[in-house]
């Protein structure tokens, strides 16, 4: 054994990296300048032989420890670029040394990843490939504060972990390590020795790509280097932030379509504004349905690569479709590779494990208490917003997150410090996110599934409250599921549950749903449906038909392989509803929405209007409940003029009957609904009928009066300025005069006296 060498060497630390307890290799692996040369270390378990090469030169390497530590001093005055060259049986590799290349995450960043605000964190933690110095490999970064140690074991090395040291950051306990020559493509999983002296093999929280099963490892995956094509909808998207554009969601699970073509063309024929998937994150079951979220910066390997991914979204994009994805920010499934109990201590759950449990699912709710927790979600939401360029987030399970006391009996949780149910850490996390998410990508929509009973939030976090843009409403569809489970005989007993909407809707900004999570597939929804089956089907079309005028954005789940007619109802149902900016432009306000028949519960109608500022946009919406049609059937509208049918769920082509009003309807002057104009419409049994509304011209007698009284105005100012301009000159042609007053006129003291005239004595100025 060479004296020097040995005299260089750390041996109380060189013993930990054996045994794996070492949290800071670079400090004792890294090349090191001494006296007599460069000191260059590595551990390679089960190694024979070991050399360094360094441009033509080689140099053999000492074995140090038999548990595969070698050590060579090279006769050099500064660090070369050098390799390792490894024999292992018959396998020689080569393969520069990790410990050699300096830290890339920065103190800024660290610092920032501490206090909650490293928005960014994606772009580091993780795995990432990357180039340095003109070596190529991947940068590998975990968050596991309470570990002793942290390898990375995957197929670059064998799946030996104690191979691959990972060096700790010290203000985060981030783990973190540059390995050159690993690829995209390359499986991998944290080893992680908590104390006591355990390991756990842990799947990567920040991993761009894994495999789906619960065992499953990660796998390097390159994020960057998609080209996109979609840089005129990312530009105007902004304009959704103003919440007075058209907003027409279709619901779908990507397991539904056999290629992303056919999914791009179906929403581009039918005029959907939005698409929103179900969990496209890797998750562990298909019986879940996509909600056991592992893997939260990898898009499901179910339905190909990340560059698929990509590219579905960037196809939708052109094709001016906007993108929403389902996303679960409450909970997080319980398996061994997972996020629980990562460091062998309560890090992203909450700490207290009675707490911490899902009443419902038995999933482990988030510590939003913990900064590096606020970290991995926000960033995980910018992460799906800047890198594969997402449109909405619909947050699942909002209600788990507001509430302490959710799902659980009196002593099963604990009070906050005021005495209350609310969760103070999950409503300033929501600030936090929705602020931060809003501010950095304009247009995105932030959509809280939350079934509770939460005041304004949907207001603004300016105004401290959680700042969503959307609330999705479970509550209107729950009363028009059960309106419409009654028979039609019945309806008028439940009419209430049909308007009662209309009291709530400008509490929030809404999202209307009739999805699959509502209604279940086309048949689904059929049986919860009374009568004939084509009464059912007039129903759904009623059913969609209302939700399309009734305030508020609309999502809706028709089968893809729906029938024809139904097909082509709900592509122009989706048109006219684009084309009348009275049905979305003033979804916000009062003065939007005005009910022309509340009350007529007997005959199960009800009638009102959608509105802009400008009269003629108004829209005269007549809905029939009823399972028998109305031949003459009268109601009131806001002004004499005409009333054509633009939309009836009734129309042959749709599958119905044909009750339908083809000729244009003229206001008659006759009170209805106390208003002063009426028009008789036909309406179809369990239909819907739609009507423009066209102010009356002025008649030829007023607008020729109105003609000849402006005539006449604008003679008489013709005539005024003439008189004007010669008065003018009249003054100047005269030669001006100075007049004196030589006697005062007498003073008047009776009124009933004639004034005395003035005598004035008129002389020019000399």
């Amino acid at each position: 054994m060479d004296e020097k060498l040995y005299g260089y060497m750390n041996w109380p630390r060189i013993e930990a990296i054996v045994y794996g307890e070492e949290a800071s290799p670079r400090d004792v692996m890294g090349p090191r300048i001494t006296q007599d040369g460069v000191l260059v270390q590595g551990f390679f378990p089960d190694a024979e032989e070991v050399s360094v090469i360094s441009g033509k030169k080689t140099y053999v390497c000492e074995k140090e420890d038999e548990a595969g530590y070698f050590a060579a001093l090279l006769p050099v005055r500064k660090v070369p670029e050098y390799k390792f060259c490894v024999k292992i049986g018959e396998t020689v590799t080569e393969s520069y040394d990790p410990y050699a290349f300096a830290c890339q995450i920065t103190e800024e960043e660290e610092k920032a990843f501490c206090a909650g605000v490293y928005y960014e964190a994606y772009k580091k933690l993780g795995a990432h490939l990357m180039e340095i110095n003109g070596v190529k490999g991947t940068l590998f970064a975990v968050w596991a504060p309470n570990a002793i140690s942290v390898n990375i074991a995957g197929d670059f090395n064998g799946w030996i972990g104690r191979a691959t040291i990972m060096h700790r950051m010290p203000m985060s306990g981030i783990f973190e390590l540059f390995v050159p020559g690993v690829e995209a493509g390359t499986h991998y999983k944290y080893e992680i020795k908590v104390k006591g002296g355990e390991v756990l093999l842990k799947a990567d929280p920040y991993g761009n790509s894994a495999e789906h099963d619960s065992e499953g490892a990660s796998v390097v995956a390159d994020v960057s280097s998609f080209q996109w094509n979609d840089a005129d909808w990312m530009k105007e998207r902004s304009r959704f932030d103003d919440r007075k554009q058209p907003v027409s969601v279709y619901e779908t699970s990507l397991e539904d379509w056999e290629s992303a073509e056919e999914l791009v063309e179906f929403l581009a024929e039918e005029d959907f504004t939005h698409v929103e998937l179900h969990p496209v994150m890797e998750y562990l079951d298909d019986i879940s349905g996509g909600y056991s979220t592992y893997a939260y910066f990898a898009p499901t390997s179910r339905f190909g690569s990340v560059a698929d991914f990509q590219k579905l979204v960037d196809e939708l994009h052109q094709a001016g479709i906007g993108v929403i994805l389902d996303w679960t920010p409450a909970q997080f499934p319980r398996y061994a590779s997972g996020l629980e109990r990562f460091d062998g201590t309560p890090l992203y759950e909450k700490q207290n494990l009675a707490e911490a449990i899902h009443p419902f699912w038995g999933t482990l709710l988030y510590n939003y208490a913990s900064p590096m927790v606020k970290d991995f979600l926000i960033s995980n939401a910018c992460f799906w917003a800047e890198v594969y360029h997402a449109d909405g987030l619909r947050m699942d399970d909002v209600d788990a997150m507001l509430y302490l006391d959710y799902g659980r009996n009196a002593g099963e949780w604990t009070p906050n410090i005021y005495g209350s149910n609310e969760n103070l850490d999950a409503l300033e996390f929501l600030k936090h996110l929705n602020s931060v998410i809003k501010q950095r990508n304009p247009g995105l929509l932030l959509i809280a599934q939350e079934d509770g009973l939460w005041p304004e939030l949907t207001d603004s976090v300016v105004n401290d409250h959680l700042g969503f843009d959307y609330k999705w409403s479970g509550g209107w569809t729950k009363d028009l599921l059960e309106y419409l489970g009654k028979d039609p005989i019945e309806r008028k007993n439940y009419h209430d549950q049909l308007t009662v909407s209309m009291l709530y809707a400008y509490c929030e900004h809404y999202i209307l749903t009739l999805g699959s999570r509502d209604v279940g597939t086309l048949k689904e929804f059929a049986d919860k449906l009374p009568g004939t089956q084509e009464q059912k089907d007039a129903q759904i079309r009623e059913a969609y038909a209302y939700m399309m005028l009734h305030p508020g954005c609309k999502m809706m789940a028709p089968d893809k392989d729906m029938p024809k007619d139904l097909e082509m109802f709900v592509k122009d149902l989706n048109n006219m509803y684009l084309a009348h900016p009275a049905l979305y432009q003033m979804d916000d306000e009062y003065d939007g929405f005005e009910w022309i028949q509340l009350m007529k519960y007997e005959e199960n109608v009800v009638a009102f209007l959608r509105k802009t500022e400008k009269p003629e946009e108004t829209i005269l919406a007549v809905c029939n409940f009823a399972a028998i049609p109305y031949e003459n059937y009268q109601v009131g509208v806001p002004f004499a003029g005409k009333y054509k049918e633009i939309f009836n769920s009734d129309d042959k082509k749709y599958g119905g009957e044909g009750v339908v009003n083809a000729r244009v309807k003229a206001a008659k002057k006759a009170e209805c609904d106390e208003r002063e104009y009426s028009v008789t419409v036909k309406l179809p049994a369990l239909g819907v009928a739609i009507f423009t509304c066209t102010p009356e011209e002025e008649s030829k007698e007023k607008k020729a009066a109105e003609s000849k009284i402006k005539k006449s105005i604008t003679k008489a100012r013709t005539v005024r300025k003439a008189a004007a301009k010669t008065k003018a000159a009249v003054k100047t042609a005269v030669k001006p005069v100075t007049k004196k007053v030589t006697k005062a006129a007498p003073k008047v003291t009776n009124e009933t006296e004639t004034e005395t005239p003035v005598k004035k004595d008129l002389t020019e100025d000399k």
